[in-house]
C-alpha cells in the first residue's frame, strides 16, 4: 500500500523474507512432484528435449505389442513344423512297413527257357543253346531300364543278373537247369516285358510265355490296411498346417508376416510364409489296390516323404533364424526405451536429497528473516513508547 511507509531496514528484511518464501515454494513443489522441470517455463530446453525423448519411447513401446505378437506367430509356426515333422516320420514308418511285409504277389511274373541249359551258373555258354554273341532283349519291366545284353564268351549267372538288375529282373536255374527270369520284389506287381533271344546270334535258346504275377490275398489285405493308415496321417498333415496360426496369421498356410521395429517404419522384417499342407509338401493320398502293391511303390512314397522331411527341416531352420532376429530386436527396443526414459528423467527429475536439504535450509532462513524483521520493527516501537 502506497500510504504505508516502511523503514529501509524493515523493507530490506521484508524483501528477503519474500524471496525466501518464493524459493521455499519452488523447493516444496519439486519435492511434491519429483520434477525440477514441470513446464516449459521452468526450463524450455530441458522440457522439450525430455518431451521428445518420452514421445519416442512411447512410440517404440507401442510397437512392442506387434513384435510380441510376431514372436508368437513364429512360435506357432515352429510348433506346427515340429508336429508336421512327426507326422511325416509316422507316414514314412508306415511306408517302411510295406517293405517289411510279405511280397504282395506269389508267384511273381516269370519267364522260363523252353529247354534245359547244358551250361552251369559259372558259365552259361555251351556253344549251342547259348552262344557268345547272342543278344537277350527284354522290354522295360516295372519302370526299369530295358535289357539289351550281349552274351560274353563265358557269361556267368552272376554277370547276367548284374545286367538284369536295372530292369528289376533276376535270373536263376531251376531244378531242371532251365533259365528262369523273375521280377524282383521292387516290381512284384509288374509283368515281365517282351523277351527276345538270340537277336543277331545263332543260339537255339528259346523262352516260353511270360507268366503274369498272382496277387497274394493275405499280403494285399495288409497293404490295403497300411494305405488306410497312411491316408489318415496325410489328412492330419493338412489340418495341422492349417491350424498352426496365431492372431489370424499362419506362416504354414501361405500367410506372410511383416514386423516394424522403429517409429519411422524404416526398420522392418518381412517373413514369407509357405504352404505346407500335404499338397504343398508334394504328398497325396494313396489308393488301395493301386499303391503299396510292391516295394517299388513303397520306395517311391518314401522318396516323396524324404523330400517333404527335408523341406520341413529347411523351413524350421529359417523360422529359427527369423525368431532369433525378432527376439533380439524385441530386447533391443526394450533397452532403448529404458535409455530414452532415463535420459528424459535426467533432464527433468529433481534430486530429492538436494531439494530436502534446500527446504530445511530455507525454513531456517525464513525463521531468521522473521526474527530480523521483528528486530527492525523494535526501533519504531521505541518511538511509539516516547509518544505515549
Amino acid at each position: 500500500m502506497s500510504g504505508i511507509v516502511l523503514s529501509a531496514s524493515v523493507r530490506q528484511n521484508l524483501l528477503s523474507l519474500q524471496s525466501t518464501a518464493a524459493l521455499l515454494s519452488t523447493t516444496q513443489n519439486r519435492l511434491a512432484t519429483g520434477n525440477k522441470v514441470n513446464t516449459a517455463l521452468d526450463n524450455p530446453t530441458n522440457y522439450f528435449t525430455a518431451q521428445g525423448l518420452n514421445n519416442r519411447a512411447s512410440d517404440i513401446a507401442s510397437l512392442l505389442d506387434g513384435i510380441g505378437n510376431g514372436v508368437q506367430v513364429l512360435q506357432a509356426a515352429n510348433t506346427g513344423i515340429t508336429s508336421l515333422q512327426q507326422l511325416v516320420d509316422t507316414a514314412k514308418s508306415i511306408a517302411n512297413q510295406v517293405l517289411q511285409t510279405t511280397v504282395g504277389y506269389s508267384p511273381k511274373s516269370t519267364v522260363t527257357s523252353s529247354v534245359a541249359l547244358p551250361g552251369n551258373a559259372a558259365n552259361l555258354v555251351d556253344g549251342a543253346v547259348i552262344k557268345s554273341g547272342d543278344v537277350l532283349t527284354i522290354a522295360s519291366t516295372g519302370g526299369g531300364t530295358a535289357t539289351n545284353i550281349t552274351i560274353g564268351a563265358s557269361e556267368s549267372l552272376a554277370q547276367l543278373n548284374a545286367a538284369l538288375a536295372p530292369n528289376n529282373l533276376i535270373a536263376s536255374l531251376d531244378n531242371a537247369n532251365k533259365l528262369v527270369i523273375t521280377t524282383t520284389n521292387d516290381a512284384a506287381s509288374s509283368t515281365i516285358g517282351v523277351v527276345t533271344y538270340p537277336g543277331a546270334g545263332t543260339g537255339t535258346l528259346a523262352f516260353g510265355a511270360v507268366a503274369p504275377p498272382v496277387a497274394d490275398p493275405a499280403s494285399q489285405s495288409i497293404r490295403s490296411n497300411l494305405v488306410g493308415q497312411y491316408n489318415n496321417v496325410i489328412a492330419q498333415i493338412t489340418t495341422t498346417a492349417q491350424d498352426a496360426s496365431f492372431n489370424g496369421i499362419n506362416l504354414l498356410n501361405g500367410d506372410d508376416l511383416k514386423l516394424t521395429f522403429d517409429e519411422t517404419s524404416k526398420s522392418t522384417l518381412t517373413i514369407t510364409g509357405v504352404t505346407y499342407t500335404a499338397t504343398g509338401l508334394g504328398l497325396t493320398s494313396l489308393v488301395a489296390g493301386t499303391n503299396f502293391l510292391d516295394n517299388s511303390s513303397a520306395n517311391a512314397t518314401i522318396a516323396k516323404l524324404t523330400t517333404a522331411s527335408n523341406s520341413l527341416r529347411t523351413e524350421a531352420s529359417t523360422l529359427g533364424s527369423n525368431l532369433s532376429v525378432v527376439q533380439i530386436r524385441q530386447d533391443f527396443n526394450k533397452n532403448l526405451i529404458n535409455v530414452l526414459q532415463t535420459g528424459a528423467s535426467n533432464l527433468t527429475l529433481a534430486d530429492t536429497n538436494e531439494e530436502a536439504a534446500n527446504s530445511q535450509a530455507l525454513s531456517t532462513r525464513q525463521s531468521i528473516a522473521v526474527s530480523a524483521l521483528a528486530l527492525a520493527n523494535q526501533s519504531q516501537a521505541s518511538v511509539l513508547q516516547l509518544l505515549r
